[in-house]
């Protein structure tokens, strides 16, 4: 500790022995101003060169080349966009055509379907029409069939009611009593 205070009293002494006290911060010592005037101006310009020589050149070019980067990127998704639309559009006609076609190919269906309809209609009214007429023809022969089996039997059981009656009839007379009643 004591060489501690020697050198502090060393450099106190050294001070006051040339005559100048010291100031305090030497940034506003104005005796010293010129030297740090100078010494500002050259570190001002040295920065300076090497700014605009060196650091903003790099610089300028990096940001040219990101914008150009850009623009080129931007162009890019402009036609990219472009294809996209062309596409979509091109998607759209075909979803069209295809709905037409698909339209086209269901009225043909419709119509080759109808036609077949048409045709299996036509056969089978022809169908129902020819066994109507065989049925109608099979009726009308069971009618006769059945009118002669109701003559017949009306023309016995007539003789068989005159007979239980105490009577005896002539089967002429009876069958032209049941044929007269039969017609109304």
């Amino acid at each position: 500790m004591s060489s501690e205070t020697t050198v502090v009293d060393t450099h106190a002494a050294g001070a006051a022995g040339s005559g100048s006290e010291a100031v305090g911060m030497p940034q506003i010592d104005f005796t010293s101003f010129p030297n740090q005037i100078f010494w500002l101006v050259i570190t001002l310009v040295i920065i300076y060169f090497v700014l605009s020589r060196i650091s903003l050149p790099r610089i300028g070019a990096v940001l040219a080349e990101r914008q150009g980067i850009i623009t080129n990127d931007i162009a890019a998704a402009e036609d990219l966009k472009q294809q996209a639309v062309e596409a979509e559009d091109a998607y759209n006609k075909a979803l069209a055509d295809a709905r037409v076609e698909a339209g086209h190919i269901v009225a043909d269906a419709r119509a080759e379907i109808q036609g077949e309809l048409d045709s299996a209609m036509a056969k089978a009214d022809a169908e129902i029409a020819a066994k109507s007429a065989e049925s109608e023809a099979a009726i009308a022969d069971i009618r006769k069939d059945a009118m002669k089996s109701v003559k017949a039997v009306a023309n016995a059981t007539a003789k068989e009611i005159v007979a239980s009656m105490g009577s005896k009839a002539d089967a002429k007379s009876v069958t032209a009593a049941v044929a007269t009643r039969l017609k109304g």
